[in-house]
């Protein structure tokens, strides 16, 4: 079974604590929306392996550690997962950016593509599928299984808000994912929205209703 962390950085709660406020406006929303990644990304590649490299100071040789094994993407799920882009680009500039676009039926809550757009050598990078919300956990089953289908095989899944009914659904349905949550929430109410929650991450980033 993969891993399933809840992050319990101080900064983390305290920034998403300012997001869940209904009074934060766009542009702050937007960016605590990168920050909270950035430092998600710093725990989520805590794994990376590293290799050793010789280089030369202005004092001596000597060995040091830099990045080694597969290269890295980055894939948000449409629109919402935009946000947490730049935030993690800031802690990995080289990776690649791939995007999946899902929309949410209204009334079967079922995820459909619209859009899907990878890196060429996407099967041969670890792939880190990034979306703020895990609420059913439809969009984020049907990207990753999106994402195999086309021979990627490391992948991790980023979210800032979890809901436990969609934890367990990826766990079932990809019990081989690491997942990396920023707060795991109470519940999902009637509409199918994350208790306490946040509201439309989607809309509160991009100043829409």
């Amino acid at each position: 079974m993969a891993k399933t962390v809840v992050m319990d950085h101080p900064l983390i709660q305290h920034k998403i604590g300012i997001i869940r406020k209904e009074e934060t406006g766009t542009k702050d929303f937007r960016q605590l929306i990168s920050e909270i990644a950035m430092l998600m990304t710093y725990e989520a590649t805590r794994d990376l392996e590293l290799e050793d490299v010789k280089i030369k100071t202005p004092i001596c040789e000597t060995t040091v550690k830099q990045l080694g094994g597969k290269k890295l993407a980055i894939v948000p799920i449409l629109r919402a997962g935009l946000g947490m882009v730049d935030g993690m680009l800031a802690m990995i500039p080289s990776a690649k950016v791939g995007h999946i676009g899902l929309y949410r039926d209204p009334v079967t809550a079922l995820p459909h593509e619209y859009y899907c757009k990878l890196p060429e050598d996407c099967d041969k990078r670890e792939v880190f599928v990034v979306d703020p919300m895990l609420a059913t956990g439809g969009s984020s089953v049907a990207a990753i299984q999106m994402l195999k289908d086309k021979g990627v095989k490391n992948i991790t899944l980023m979210c800032i808000i979890a809901a436990p009914e969609g934890v367990k659904a990826m766990q079932k349905a990809h019990p081989d994912v690491d997942m990396y949550i920023g707060a795991l929430d109470e519940r999902l109410n009637e509409h199918k929205y994350i208790i306490p929650g946040l509201g439309d991450a989607g809309d509160r980033i991009f100043g829409t209703k």
